[in-house]
């Protein structure tokens, strides 16, 4: 990099600016001129740019339509730009966004059962992965779909893995206990399979809240009774425990998201949303950071989900509405609100995002 530039500023300046522009002005800015083009390139500037975007997570929603019920759109909703549309046209196909991890997303194909894409809505590249070589007679149980849909990026690398897991059974038999896990190797660009035995069972946001940290993706269970991790540095499945024992019963939930690198949990009841975060992973010593009165928006609580947060907010979505929580001035806030009747709550298909330059290719 070119520390004195070649124009008013010098380069490390105009990079600063570069890497806080949304990125549509980002792309725009390429055709400015030749610096401009050559500075984005940059492998500093592209480190630059992922930095600044993680401190600013957003959150992917999709909104799809009562009266077309095959008409969907994604929006974005930004803390500090607001909302604006988001496409994935540049796949050709019909997609559901299955996981989100560092800037990529994986997508399934709607029409072609087993199609998966990894794709970066930022650069607009993507990538088809090879179908695994499993026979077309076995397959996911109970609706031929993987339970668990997994994405893991690690941008230091720049590659990745997707994990597809759930039971199995074969054709004409029943389930036979059998936990089947098949891991995308971005670099070999190949799939392997892993076996084990599990009986867990997840919710809807159980499936959607994937978390990576440690190089392992991490799922809470549908008890809520602790994380079922699996540490792709050796391909094995376990358990890990919760900060708190499980308290059942109605109002109380438990979700699973990340915060600044970490792995993190919200407790959410009737009255208080209570913020834990792993502060020290291998010896699984958890700590209390935040806790939030719900009073001003006790009405919401019951149909109110978290989906994203940083140490300065946290996003939370309803059937209707997308709502932001300014952890320092303890302040909520509609960011989107449905002007239609919606086939599904947007929690349903809502995913942590932000946007990096990372390469899928």
């Amino acid at each position: 990099m070119d520390k004195s530039g070649d124009g008013i500023f010098p380069d490390e300046v105009v990079m600063q600016i570069l890497a806080r522009l949304p990125v549509k002005s980002l792309f725009r800015s390429k055709t400015v001129c030749k610096l401009w083009y050559r500075l984005t390139l940059d492998k500093y500037f592209i480190q630059l740019y992922n930095d600044v975007s993680r401190k600013n997570p957003m959150i992917l929603v999709e909104i799809s339509d009562s009266l077309l019920e095959s008409k969907s759109s994604l929006i974005c909703v930004d803390n500090l730009r607001g909302v604006f549309e988001f496409s994935l046209n540049f796949l050709n196909d019909r997609v559901k966004v299955r996981a989100s991890c560092n800037g990529l997303l994986c997508c399934s194909s709607i029409p072609d059962m087993g199609v998966y894409y990894v794709c970066n809505p930022v650069t607009r590249e993507f990538r088809l992965l090879p179908k695994s070589r499993g026979r077309p007679v076995t397959r996911f149980y109970p609706d031929g779909e993987a339970t668990l849909v997994g994405l893991a990026c690690d941008s230091a690398f720049q590659k990745f893995n997707v994990v597809l897991a759930g039971s199995h059974r074969t054709f004409g038999h029943r389930p036979d206990g059998k936990f089947i896990c098949l891991v995308f190797d971005s670099e070999l660009n190949k799939w392997r399979k892993l076996i084990s035995f599990q009986d867990e069972h997840f919710t809807h946001m159980n499936k959607n809240q994937v978390v990576f940290v440690n190089n392992a993706l991490h799922w809470l269970t549908v008890s809520s009774s602790y994380i079922l991790v699996l540490d792709l540095s050796c391909d094995i499945w376990r358990k890990m425990s919760l900060p708190y024992d499980p308290i059942y019963g109605a109002g109380n939930r438990t979700y699973l998201l990340e915060l600044d690198g970490c792995l993190s949990v919200i407790q959410i009841s009737e009255a208080w949303m209570v913020i834990w975060v792993l502060k020290d992973y291998w010896k699984d010593e958890w700590c209390i950071v935040d806790k939030v009165s719900l009073r001003c928006i006790r009405g919401m609580v019951p149909g109110i989900f978290p989906i994203s947060q940083t140490t300065e907010y946290v996003f939370l979505a309803t059937h209707k509405q997308v709502l932001v929580y300014q952890r320092r001035s303890q302040v909520w806030k509609e960011m989107y609100s449905v002007k239609y009747s919606s086939t599904l709550p947007l929690w349903f298909s809502a995913h942590a995002y932000r946007s990096t330059m990372f390469s899928c290719n």
